[in-house]
């Protein structure tokens, strides 16, 4: 019912079009990449639940979006898919893939949405802070299977440092209550002491992979997992207060992984795969949407130098631009995993889209100071 009413809505929002949506430039793909995704929400496995962290971060898209200028239909749709959801988050309380999509809800309550988009923020968060769960950040996969994996109810693999921080950052600027961001700081730090790997500056997706290493000895270091982490760093640092400690030294993160990412991008714009493993990788999206994302926003924000940083962003646009198909569909997005592996041209996935729609607000950015 969710998904056909969205169906429905974005037909008819597709159809009012304004003419400026039609004019180039990357506010103006990006608009006609959602527009795509809208008319086509049942492309994907699980389709129908909005509220799963695969749409969560297709609707955080939406929302850099709707910020950045985007026909007013693009904040209908954020709206209407709020209302459909009754505002309520996925049904696993401590885990940080079913927090997702409560950035999008709290972007609500900021534009105009009804109370209860802030409340049931807040309500799912009130027990993560005031129960916190107590357990290892080691990842052990029980007999039972991934899904009753203990650490799961933290932060232990990389791609929560996307999902819930965030949103528990925005919802302390928006209440005024501290606990929540020193909460999501504590255990950012935590997963981040654990992770990320001192000599390569990039973050291992979870503890399984600490020793894992390919034909050539390599470590493994998957990109999409490490875009969610660079990329999530975007969105926590502008809400933290300015020369506080936690931002003084995620700025400090994110300029040591930026340096880092820079020396592997590949000469056609965009990131293996397998970080570490260039050769014969075949483009991938997702991955190099977020970092193109985060780059072009570390410029943007001052924290990465222009001159060495402009030109990556760039040429991950260039390569983002190229991945759209000709049906106007993002191709080349590695499809849900944990780790690298094989991806084809007419594969596509709501958070792919999202990484886009994210990267294309900020080399928009880029642009205007550029001029």
């Amino acid at each position: 019912m969710i998904l056909r009413h969205l169906t429905i809505a974005a037909s008819m929002m597709v159809v009012a079009a304004p003419a400026a949506a039609q004019q180039r430039g990357p506010i103006a793909q990006a608009v006609k990449l959602a527009d795509w995704q809208l008319a086509h929400m049942d492309v994907n496995p699980r389709s129908g639940d909005m509220r799963a962290w695969e749409p969560a971060v297709f609707w955080a898209g939406m929302t850099a979006l709707a910020d950045a200028g985007a026909p007013p239909r693009i904040k209908d749709a954020i709206m209407a898919m709020g209302g459909a959801n009754g505002w309520r988050p996925g049904e696993k309380p401590y885990f940080a893939d079913d927090h997702a999509i409560v950035q999008s809800y709290l972007w609500a309550a900021a534009n105009g949405g009804p109370p209860e988009a802030l409340a049931s923020a807040k309500a799912t968060f009130d027990r993560v802070v005031d129960k916190p769960a107590v357990t290892t950040l080691a990842f052990a996969v029980p007999p039972d299977g991934y899904g009753a994996t203990e650490c799961l109810t933290r932060w232990c693999w990389c791609d929560a440092l996307f999902m819930a921080p965030p949103a528990l950052v925005e919802l302390s600027r928006q209440t005024g209550d501290p606990r929540y961001r020193a909460f999501a700081m504590k255990e950012f730090w935590a997963t981040t002491d654990f992770l990320l790997d001192p000599v390569e500056h990039l973050y291992y997706r979870d503890s399984r992979f600490f020793e894992r290493r390919d034909a050539q000895r390599r470590k493994q270091f998957w990109s999409r997992g490490n875009g969610w982490v660079f990329a999530g760093m975007a969105r926590i640092i502008p809400l933290l207060p300015r020369n506080s400690p936690d931002r003084t030294r995620m700025e400090g993160l994110f300029r040591d992984m930026a340096a880092k990412l820079k020396t592997l991008q590949k000469a056609d714009g965009y990131w293996a795969p397998s970080l570490l493993a260039p050769e014969a990788s075949p483009p991938e999206a997702s991955g190099t949407a977020f970092f193109t994302y985060g780059m072009a926003w570390g410029v943007n924000s001052g924290v990465l130098p222009r001159a060495d940083y402009a030109p990556v962003a760039r040429r991950g646009w260039a390569a983002l631009e190229r991945a759209i198909q000709p049906d106007g569909r993002l191709g080349w997005v590695q499809q849900v995993s944990d780790r690298p592996d094989k991806v084809a041209a007419q594969e596509t996935q709501y958070y792919g889209v999202g990484a886009f729609l994210m990267a294309a607000t900020q080399i928009a950015r880029l642009d205007r100071t550029d001029r």
